[in-house]
């Protein structure tokens, strides 16, 4: 997504409900409203995020690219007022942000996307992509966590657990930074990722964000 084992990840309790002292954040879309969390546990994002919220960043700017059973991505500032059929994706405030890798990539996880491969070995994030995972239960996932902890990635059993209930796309686990988890509003999050996609999978109609930051 050019657009997860380590320390740095909450427990499987504290993804599926808000923390005391978590920022909460409201992404408002056309397709209605998604409440969601950022976690303590990865401060460089979390404090990256609130901070583009509070300048309006990322009020205007499309979710430019839905992949249904996978994620929707946004968080392009080219994607404001782009011509329908601009190619977007590759834009960014300026800077990068160092990973932050732990959290898993539960269904509706939030996570910053970044550049792949061997020009990003650090794994650094766009420093203002994002998508959040749409991906549901699946078959496949256990067999992609047995072959991620062959890879190194740690899983506890709590986050076994959450992924057998929620499901979500361990495929991603290990590679990306997860920075917040959706509280409310996944039916959102499904009603975009099934609009009609064209070129690059963006949506033929806009479906731009507005964002706040709840506390």
């Amino acid at each position: 997504m050019n657009c997860g084992g380590g320390e740095n990840k909450p427990s499987a309790a504290e993804a599926a409900a808000g923390q005391a002292g978590e920022t909460l954040i409201m992404i408002e879309t056309p397709y209605g409203k998604i409440k969601a969390k950022l976690y303590n546990s990865t401060p460089q994002h979390r404090d990256n995020f609130i901070k583009l919220a509070n300048e309006g960043f990322y009020d205007g700017l499309l979710f430019h690219r839905v992949i249904p059973g996978f994620m929707i991505q946004g968080g392009d500032p080219q994607s404001k007022g782009a011509a329908p059929d601009k190619r977007l994706g590759m834009g960014g405030p300026g800077y990068t942000i160092p990973a932050e890798i732990g959290a898993k990539h539960f269904r509706g996880a939030i996570a910053a996307a970044r550049t792949g491969g061997a020009s990003n070995p650090e794994k650094r994030s766009s420093g203002s992509q994002f998508y959040i995972v749409q991906n549901g239960l699946s078959p496949q996932n256990d067999q992609v966590i047995n072959q991620k902890k062959a890879q190194g990635v740690v899983y506890s059993q709590a986050e076994l657990d959450f992924y057998n209930k929620v499901g979500g796309y361990p495929g991603l686990d290990g590679e990306y930074t997860v920075f917040g988890q959706v509280l409310e509003g996944m039916d959102v999050v499904d009603k975009i990722a099934a609009v009609p996609r064209g070129s690059g999978d963006r949506p033929k109609e806009d479906v731009t964000m507005k964002v706040k930051i709840l506390k």
